[in-house]
């Protein structure tokens, strides 16, 4: 017993001293290059699939109206003033340099329309969130329209215009939230899908209000915050703290079909802890999604959604996601999301469709090197390119069955 105790540890001794020889280690993994093994091959061999015809007329538009490039220029498809997706650091910052639609009339000529809403006024700490829609334009540009995992080409496969930003009154919120329903519900009323850049959350009840106005049909919401944001009233007026409160007040919006994700820390006031009960929501904590794992909190969190209802809108709070990769917001709180959680939670629940989404509570501000903005982008483009993915963008049309009423 004694001698074969010492033959095994000699034996794994060896092991130690004198590895398997690493080719042999080698032939046990799948080649790189064969597309059944790596996502990563598949995913170039699906480039050659995805078309180039808008980006081929957007440099022929651009060489027509932006002259010619000077004769020392070998590349004939750079015209001399800047008209489209390059260079990434010049030209007008629209979200993704979509086209700018002045006459917001014509945003039913589009699968999805971005609404700047720059508003504050619902702060109740560090103020800023005002400039967030400027900032996620911003660092908009840095991004080209093709994602090489999903396989997908924005610019090809769908059409997105900016209609710029609601005109909102710092001073009072009731008139900002009035201004804020009329835009959403104009946009959604014309079958574009509403992408909403804020803005504080105190939003989150006039665009829900907004898209409600133009439907009869039952709507959940997905709600991804730190914050429980569903008291009635704060420092005496309906703050960011609040919208989900009046939001499942409206008669097409269940507080059965409100889920929120991310729920936890030291910025839950229990004056919203109660409200949470008595309306039955469905709470999340990021304790929950350590044990139950991502895909099981969104398929949950799809259940009770989208239970009973038409259509799903998603309001994603930037301040979900770890106080340390999101510097730039008004209530930081550590311990949430880490991004790629983030973004396979987002990809999970667009993938199932939605009817609108919002990104709120980025302050420019009190960020560094814009990466809160550049984060926000993400979500946003993450949550197109999955529901563009699944054959989904367009889905809720069918929901729009009410005129547009102005507020």
């Amino acid at each position: 017993s004694m001698s074969l105790k010492l033959l095994h540890s000699t034996s794994l001794r060896r092991r130690v001293l004198y590895p398997v020889p690493l080719q042999q280690l080698r032939n046990h993994h799948p080649s790189p290059f064969d597309p059944q093994t790596t996502k990563g091959w598949k995913a170039a061999v699906k480039e050659t699939n995805i078309p180039t015809s808008k980006h081929d007329a957007e440099v022929k538009r651009g060489l027509e109206i932006g002259l010619q490039g000077a004769s020392s220029i070998n590349d004939k498809t750079i015209p001399t003033f800047s008209r489209g997706e390059l260079p990434h650091f010049a030209g007008i910052n629209t979200f993704m340099k979509a086209p700018y639609v002045e006459d917001v009339r014509e945003v039913g000529d589009y699968d999805a329309t971005v609404i700047g809403v720059p508003f504050d006024g619902g702060c109740t700490y560090r103020s800023g969130t005002r400039f967030g829609p400027q900032g996620i334009r911003r660092i908009s540009a840095l991004y080209t329209p093709y994602n090489y995992e999903m396989g997908i080409d924005l610019r090809e496969q769908m059409s997105l215009c900016d209609a710029g930003d609601v005109f909102t009154i710092p001073a009072n919120l009731e008139k900002s939230f009035d201004q804020i329903s009329n835009a959403v519900a104009h946009v959604a009323a014309s079958g574009s899908f509403p992408i909403i850049l804020g803005g504080d959350h105190s939003i989150g009840f006039p665009t829900v209000r907004g898209l409600a106005s133009v439907t009869s049909k039952r709507i959940g919401i997905i709600h991804v915050d730190r914050h429980a944001d569903i008291q009635e009233t704060d420092l005496d007026e309906r703050m960011h703290t609040t919208p989900y409160f009046h939001a499942t007040n409206l008669p097409n919006v269940r507080p059965e079909n409100l889920v929120q994700i991310g729920i936890g820390g030291w910025q839950v006031p229990r004056a919203a802890v109660g409200n949470m009960r008595d309306r039955k929501t469905n709470i999340f904590t990021m304790d929950d999604i350590e044990e139950l794992g991502m895909e099981k909190v969104a398929e949950m969190a799809l259940e009770r959604a989208w239970d009973g209802c038409d259509a799903v809108y998603m309001s994603y709070d930037i301040d979900s996601i770890e106080a340390a990769f999101v510097p730039g917001t008004g209530w930081p709180e550590p311990g949430g999301l880490l991004p790629r959680e983030a973004l396979k939670l987002v990809g999970l629940v667009a993938k199932e469709g939605l009817c609108g989404m919002e990104i709120v509570e980025v302050s420019p501000p009190y960020d560094h090197a814009d990466i809160t903005s550049l984060m926000a982008l993400r979500i946003v483009v993450d949550t197109l390119g999955a529901m563009v993915s699944h054959g989904k963008l367009g889905n809720h049309k069918h929901i729009i069955d009410k005129p547009f009423v102005p507020f």
